[in-house]
């Protein structure tokens, strides 16, 4: 599948519902999200930094390495993959629409690019320069990827749902084909989020942070997608923290007894 197939496929996903795009890391979690029957998936820039033993959201895991992550999952499934690319790369519009054309070049259906700064002192980019960037990605994207304009104002410490619409909504006037604001705070503010953007689909990352909700509850709420960030990666790492406790005890039996045989990996991989 080429990358314009790819870009029809996933803006067709985003206008026939609300669906689960689960966030991936490698080759391996990407084929099981296929084998499970999902329609698209996404990478998760936290989960690509932490395996590899860096920070995320500092540009620690350069732009071609992100993508190149996508890009892999994308041969392997053949399926939409959209690249968590943290704030586009740099401060500029132009920075960001340099990381656009990167995400069509290696063959991603979407992205998305977040008002962070990668500056822990000025986490959020003032609401001028935060437009004027995503200015520089739409410019880029329109109609050859899908792009996500994000705000990451309650995962940086500034709950401020005035703010988080206000930049959402010239996100859209903008031209940024999903709107996405992680950490809401509960179903109100998703509503509201939902409501001022529309008819735009709205991403929302696992739910209100007041405790999850089932899909049919979100989707009743007019959330178009749901992405899980690092959790499932999360999921992953507990389950080897259970079994290093049985390791250390000694414990073989408990410890490898849910492990996945090698053979549940058949023919997903290229064998050239």
């Amino acid at each position: 599948m080429n990358q314009p197939e790819a870009y029809e496929r996933f803006r067709a996903l985003h206008a026939s519902g609300c669906f689960m795009m689960p966030n991936v890391w490698d080759g391996a979690s990407a084929a099981l999200m296929k084998a499970a029957g999902f329609q698209a998936i996404a990478t998760s820039s936290a989960a690509i930094a932490f395996g590899l033993g860096r920070q995320d959201g500092i540009h620690a895991v350069s732009l071609a390495d992100s993508v190149a992550n996508g890009t892999m999952m994308a041969r392997i499934t053949e399926l939409p993959v959209n690249g968590d690319l943290e704030d586009g790369y740099g401060p500029s519009p132009g920075d960001c629409a340099d990381t656009v054309r990167a995400a069509i070049a290696g063959g991603l259906a979407g992205l998305g690019i977040e008002d962070t700064t990668a500056d822990a002192a000025r986490p959020i980019h003032d609401f001028d320069a935060a437009v004027a960037r995503m200015r520089g990605a739409v410019a880029a994207a329109k109609g050859r990827i899908l792009l996500t304009g994000r705000t990451d104002n309650f995962i940086m410490g500034r709950p401020d749902l005035e703010d988080t619409i206000r930049r959402l909504v010239a996100f859209a006037e903008l031209g940024a084909d999903v709107l996405y604001a992680p950490g809401l705070p509960d179903m109100d503010a998703i509503r509201a989020v939902v409501k001022a953007v529309a008819p735009k689909p709205v991403n929302v990352l696992l739910g209100p942070r007041s405790g999850l909700v089932p899909m049919a509850e979100l989707a009743a709420a007019g959330v178009r997608r749901v992405s899980l960030g690092a959790a499932l990666y999360r999921v992953a790492l507990r389950s080897v923290e259970t079994a290093a406790a049985s390791l250390a005890a000694g414990d073989l039996a408990s410890a490898m007894g849910s492990a996945l045989p090698s053979s549940a990996f058949t023919g997903f991989f290229p064998t050239a």
